[in-house]
Order: structure tokens, then C-alpha cells, then sequence
């Protein structure tokens, strides 16, 4: 692994809250936080994010969630989200699969749905999260080539409210079979700087992570 490059780090990170009590305090502290360090995004509930937008001002990109965290809301709700999101003034989506629809191999029904939601987005970021704790490697693999067909921007690891967040193996699976276009990121369980640059060195470009910035403020780094 190569040395440590802690803005590099902060800079590919979505500082993440999506706690269920996560109140407007809480919110604007990551906000400001965000801002401070140079992080990617925040990401955020979307009940927040009209409120983000207005404070952070076009100094921190704001991202939140749809279809989260079970992914198994349809796809016109999906849809609904993501156009109201953008509305609100989100400049980063990330959506959650139908893994039901994956175990049933219905891969035309999610290609045709992340093709949807990227359009609903409107020109903004889309990233497809895949919960890979849930998948065999042929499923992941699978999902590789959808999200590369679908127009989406990045594949995702984890929404961290299942059973496990990223991998290493898995970030590295995604680096080998998705498209040149389509980005990486590693969500979920990321507990230390090590693991940070060790994703960012197999290939992710965003983390999706509540605990590097408490770390770099020599805070207890707990959460997701």
C-alpha cells in the first residue's frame, strides 16, 4: 500500500449521516465539517437536504439516499425520489438496488430502472449501491455490467445498514469488470485511514464513511 495522503483521502470522501435520529444540528455539524476538510459530499437524509443546500451554498457538494436502505421500493417511487431530490437542490443521488430482482436474474428490470433513475437525476451524479453482503461473486459481477450499460456514474458497495460494508476483495472485483466510465465506492465499515487508502489504492475514487473525518479530528471513530 502506498503512504498515506490524508487530503487525498478527505477529498474522495461522502462525509456520511443517514443515522435514523440524525437531527438538523447534527446535520449542519457534518456540514460544516465537510466544508472545513474538503470532502467529497455529504450525504445525507433527504428530508435535509433543501435546508443543506441553502447552508452549504455551493461550498460542499450535498448527496443523499433512495430506495433506501432495502431497495425494494418501485422504481416510479424511486424515480419520484431522485427528481425531488435534485429539485431540492442534491447534486449527488445514491440509489439502492432491488437485490430481490437480482436473485431472480431480472436483469433487464434493473437495467431498465437505474436507466430510469439516472434520467430522473437530471443530469446530477447517480451512484448504484449493490449491498455486496448480500451477493455471490457471479451476482456482483453481474451488476458490474448493468451498472456499465445503465448511464449510472458509479457502483457502490454498501448502504451500511445490512450485514456488512466494503471489502477490499470486492472493491478490487468491481476494478476489474466494470467499465472505464463507471467510477468506484467503498461504503460501509471503512474504520481507519489504512483502510481508506488501501480502497482508494485498488481502485475506489469515493468513500462512503462517517469516521475518517473523526479521525483526522482525533475523535472516537465509531458509526459508519
Amino acid at each position: 500500500m502506498s503512504n498515506i495522503d490524508i487530503k487525498k483521502i478527505l477529498s474522495a470522501v461522502d462525509h456520511t449521516l443517514l443515522a435514523v435520529d440524525a437531527s438538523w444540528e447534527d446535520i449542519k455539524a457534518i456540514c460544516d465539517d465537510g466544508i472545513k476538510y474538503g470532502t467529497a459530499s455529504v450525504c445525507i437524509p433527504a428530508a435535509y437536504v433543501a435546508r443543506a443546500a441553502e447552508y452549504a451554498a455551493g461550498r460542499l457538494p450535498i448527496c443523499t439516499v433512495i430506495g433506501f436502505p432495502n431497495g425494494y421500493s418501485t422504481t416510479e417511487a424511486k424515480c419520484f425520489e431522485a427528481a425531488d431530490a435534485v429539485k431540492n437542490g442534491a447534486d449527488e443521488i445514491d440509489m439502492v438496488i432491488n437485490v430481490g430482482w437480482l436473485k431472480d436474474r431480472q436483469y433487464d428490470l434493473l437495467l431498465k430502472e437505474i436507466k430510469a433513475v439516472k434520467a430522473a437525476c437530471g443530469g446530477k451524479l447517480l451512484k448504484v449501491i449493490i449491498e455486496t453482503c448480500l451477493l455471490t461473486d457471479e451476482e456482483k459481477i453481474e451488476m458490474c455490467r448493468i451498472v456499465s450499460e445503465s448511464g449510472a456514474d458509479y457502483i457502490k458497495t454498501s448502504t451500511g445498514f445490512s450485514k456488512g460494508g466494503a471489502t477490499r476483495e470486492d472493491v478490487a472485483l468491481f476494478a476489474k469488470h466494470v467499465a472505464p466510465h463507471v467510477q468506484i465506492k467503498a461504503a460501509g465499515g471503512i474504520a481507519s485511514l489504512e483502510d481508506a487508502q488501501a480502497f482508494l489504492d485498488l481502485g475506489a475514487s469515493r468513500l462512503g464513511t462517517s469516521r475518517v473525518v473523526k479521525i483526522v479530528r482525533n475523535e472516537n471513530s465509531s458509526g459508519y
